[in-house]
């Protein structure tokens, strides 16, 4: 695509219609649309000269430049809850292109970039409000412990590693010879780069103990459940009394994500908390008691993490039945006193930590690990041949295929075999996702609102945005039916992800001005002294 075409593109994609200059500069800041086929590169520019283009730059807007939006007709009216008297109507012929535009919801980078960052967004002050208190959560759950727990897969044979710039399998084991029985080396002297597609390949495939991988990664969530149960066992063994006392004075909350390591496997980093229990109330959020302190949460959850196991059931007729555990590396520090693995010298802070889950949220099986990897590639033919074999036994059999414990191994081949949420939490460690959309619902009401009345939101009317539904006085009743999902064209996504892009860049760009203003300010101060 030409350098005119390209910046034909920039000004097509204005972060809002009404504010086609508030942006950086486009001067050493190219869009990236290298990657665009001449197929899509001539339906960007068909778009471009359409005659409904602002039409439907208006709708992308709408949806945050959605790429895969969910197109809907019907009708919808806002009712006064008390009187039911209709104060206003929408139908989807209002839009811009007449249907109506709402965002996918992907959390996958890879899928859908504003989706994402949405959902990492809502993420982070999940996350963070359970650490710092805010969006309902009291600030007092800054005194109470907090742990910063990584629960890893364990080794089902030798992979290659950056092993932190050292080489990377330089020794071989007790007893091990120089090469395996497929006539392949045990070790490798290799200092492997970042970058370098040996990552998480296994020294020899065939060695390599792919079902187990599969079996593990299937259950690993009921790794997880079981863990949570045992932390509480260990916690109040440690504490010298039983479950239900403990359960009586104190709770454990946590807030949990799963994040792909380069050898298919997932693990596991959670924030863990303890809360105490008030007589007067559910106790949520109280103080914790006085002899549970960080460093006996983390002793706990070292202790819990390496005692759990789980019995799995036989990959298929005639296999073998195995004991499944985390791995050996399970790491569990303090927030509040420990410090950075990547910088030692600093302080482990607990939003950087919320910023981590937050964005291994995000990611899926293709975001970390290579799509084309022999590895992957022969993970996924277990899989299918595993999935294979079922259905021939149940065939044979004349057994119904659901009763198999994995049936659904198939449908989650795309994950490499794990089913479980990518991040979840405990009840009452902070305010749901599900509060923090309806808050943004409500938000974009009354900026909607305000913008018809010609008016300022002011910032003090927006303090009940997180208030429960019982406190709304009007209901908005629709009738809407399914018209289909994405956009008319390959280009006309490729032009929503290149204005996705370009806001995340400028959003980044006032952040940083943000951050750069008090120290310009402290400078100027210095210097005028």
């Amino acid at each position: 695509m030409s350098r005119a075409t390209r910046d034909r593109v920039w000004d097509a994609v204005p972060l809002h219609p009404q504010r086609a200059d508030d942006r950086p500069g486009r001067e050493g800041h190219p869009l990236d649309l290298s990657h665009l086929d001449s197929a899509t590169e001539a339906q960007v520019l068909a778009r471009l000269l359409s005659q409904d283009f602002d039409a439907w730059s208006e709708a992308a807007f709408r949806v945050g430049h959605c790429a895969k939006p969910i197109r809907l007709h019907g009708s919808s009216q806002t009712v006064d809850a008390a009187t039911g008297e209709v104060l206003s109507t929408f139908s989807s012929a209002e839009s811009p292109l007449g249907v109506l535009h709402v965002r996918c919801g992907n959390r996958r980078a890879a899928d859908c970039p504003s989706c994402s960052r949405v959902y990492a967004s809502d993420t982070f002050h999940l996350i963070r409000a359970g650490v710092v208190g805010g969006k309902g959560v009291p600030e007092q759950v800054r005194e109470n412990p907090l742990v910063f727990a990584t629960l890893t897969a364990p080794s089902f044979g030798p992979v290659h590693g950056t092993r932190s710039g050292r080489r990377c399998r330089p020794y071989r084991t007790k007893g091990q010879a120089d090469r395996c029985p497929h006539g392949r080396p045990t070790t490798c002297h290799t200092t492997h780069t970042d970058d370098d597609p040996l990552l998480g390949q296994p020294l020899c495939g065939d060695c390599y103990d792919y079902a187990s991988h599969v079996v593990w990664q299937w259950w690993a969530p009921e790794l997880w459940r079981r863990f949570t149960i045992t932390l509480r066992r260990v916690l109040a063994q440690i504490l010298g009394m039983s479950t239900h006392r403990l359960a009586r004075i104190a709770t454990v909350q946590f807030a949990k994500v799963a994040e792909y390591q380069l050898r298919g496997l997932v693990h596991f980093h959670a924030l863990v908390r303890v809360d105490g229990k008030a007589t007067d109330d559910d106790g949520s959020h109280a103080p914790a008691p006085a002899g549970i302190t960080a460093a006996l949460l983390s002793s706990a959850i070292e202790t819990a993490a390496a005692s759990v196991w789980f019995d799995a059931p036989p990959l298929f007729g005639g296999d073998l039945a195995r004991r499944l555990r985390f791995g050996a590396q399970v790491d569990a520090r303090p927030v509040r006193n420990a410090h950075r693995t990547d910088d030692p010298e600093k302080q482990l802070e607990a939003e950087q930590v919320a910023g981590y889950l937050a964005k291994y949220a995000t990611k899926s099986a293709t975001d970390s690990t290579d799509a084309a990897s022999p590895h992957l590639h022969r993970l996924r033919s277990t899989i299918a041949q595993t999935v294979a074999r079922h259905q021939t036994e149940a065939a044979a059999a004349e057994a119904p295929m659901a009763e198999r414990p994995y049936a659904l191994l198939g449908k989650w081949a795309h994950m490499l075999g794990f089913r479980g949420h990518f991040s979840s939490k405990s009840r009452r460690y902070s305010v749901t996702l599900g509060r923090l959309r309806r808050a943004r619902v409500r938000f974009q009401r009354r900026l909607a609102a305000a913008n018809l009345e010609g008016r300022t939101l002011e910032a003090r009317d927006l303090e009940d945005l997180l208030e429960d539904e019982d406190t709304e006085t009007t209901l908005v009743v629709g009738h809407w039916t399914y018209a289909g999902s994405g956009w008319d064209t390959d280009g006309d996504a490729e032009l929503a992800k290149a204005a996705a892009a370009r806001a995340r860049e400028y959003a980044q760009e006032r952040a940083r001005a943000r951050h750069e203003r008090p120290h310009r300010e402290e400078i100027g101060v210095e210097r005028w002294n």
